[in-house]
C-alpha cells in the first residue's frame, strides 16, 4: 500500500540542539475534535537540497528549476486554496507563501529513517529559521526498501519551532510514480512534485500533529493520496502538474469533490 507515513520514532535525540518529536498516530483526536493549528505564512517556504549529487547538472537535471516553479506557482493558487477551510487558535489556513533562496548542501546527505537527522540538517543550513516557516529537504539517497517516500514532521532549532519534510530520491522509483505523461517534466521531478504537494497541505493544516485529521488517524493528503481528478493541475504561476488533491470537509459534505480510493468524495484540486 502506497503511503506517506514516516518511520515510527519513540522520542528523537537531541542534535545540535534540535528537538524532533515524531507524530503519534495514537494521540490524534477524530475528525471532529478541536480546529488545525494552521501555519501562517510570513516568509514561508526555504528548501534544502543535501547530498553530492545534488551538483551533477544529471542528476539535478530539472528539478531544482522546477521545484522552484512548483513553489512559487503552489503561493495563491487554485490548489493550496482547497486547504484553506481549515481553521484553528492562531486563525485560518492561508494560501500565499514566500519561496526563500535555495541552499544546496554537497556533503554526504543523512537517511530520512530519524527525524532527528533532518531536523538537524534543517538547524544547520537556516540560520534564521522562521517559526511559521517551512523547510522540505530533498536528498539524493534513493528509497530503498523504506516503505515511505516522505514526510513531514516538526521540533525546534534553538527556541524556534519548525516545521519541515524530507523526500527520498525517487528517480526511478515505480512504487512512487504518478505517471506523468505529458512531458513537460522528468520522472524524478513529477514524482517528487506530487509528494511535495501532499506534505506541504499537511504541513498547514496538521503541522504538529495537532490540527486536523480523521477518526482513522489519516491527514487531508492522506485521504486523498494516488487519486487524480484531471492530467495536469494549473498553477499561480502557469506552471502544469500531475498532482493528488486533498481531502475538504466541506466538499465532501456537500458531495462536490471528486471521489478518494475509497470512494469518498471529498477530495480538491482546485483545478
Amino acid at each position: 500500500m502506497k503511503n506517506y507515513l514516516f518511520p515510527t520514532v519513540v522520542l528523537a535525540v537531541v542534535v545540535l540542539s534540535a528537538v524532533a518529536l515524531a507524530q503519534n498516530e495514537n494521540a490524534k483526536r477524530p475528525e471532529g475534535g478541536p480546529p488545525a493549528m494552521g501555519i501562517h505564512w510570513a516568509k514561508g517556504v526555504q528548501v534544502i537540497y543535501w547530498g553530492q549529487s545534488w551538483g551533477n547538472s544529471g542528476f539535478a537535471s530539472d528539478k531544482i528549476t522546477g521545484l522552484t516553479s512548483w513553489y512559487t506557482g503552489f503561493s495563491g493558487s487554485n490548489y493550496s486554496k482547497t486547504s484553506d477551510e481549515y481553521s484553528g487558535s492562531n486563525g485560518q489556513v492561508g494560501p500565499s507563501n514566500t519561496l526563500g533562496s535555495d541552499v544546496i548542501d554537497l556533503s554526504a546527505a543523512g537517511s530520512g529513517a530519524k527525524t532527528s537527522t533532518i531536523l538537524a540538517e534543517v538547524c544547520r543550513k537556516i540560520t534564521n529559521p522562521l517559526a511559521n516557516g517551512y523547510y522540505p529537504v530533498y536528498v539524493d539517497l534513493p528509497r530503498g526498501h523504506a516503505g515511505y517516500c516522505a514526510y513531514h514532521s516538526w521540533g525546534s532549532c534553538g527556541l524556534t519551532p519548525v516545521q519541515f519534510a524530507f523526500f527520498w530520491n525517487l528517480d526511478g522509483d515505480p512504487g512512487f510514480d504518478p505517471e506523468d505523461t505529458s512531458g513537460l517534466h522528468s520522472q524524478g521531478l513529477a514524482a517528487l512534485s506530487n509528494v511535495s504537494g501532499h506534505e506541504l497541505s499537511e504541513a498547514r493544516t496538521d503541522p504538529t500533529g495537532l490540527g486536523w485529521f480523521d477518526a482513522s488517524g489519516e491527514e487531508n493528503g492522506d485521504k486523498c493520496a494516488w487519486t487524480f481528478n484531471v492530467p495536469l493541475v494549473t498553477f499561480s504561476n502557469r506552471s502544469k502538474w500531475k498532482i493528488q488533491g486533498e481531502w475538504s470537509n466541506a466538499a465532501y459534505n456537500a458531495g462536490t469533490g471528486y471521489s478518494n480510493s475509497s470512494g469518498q468524495k471529498g477530495c480538491l484540486d482546485g483545478r
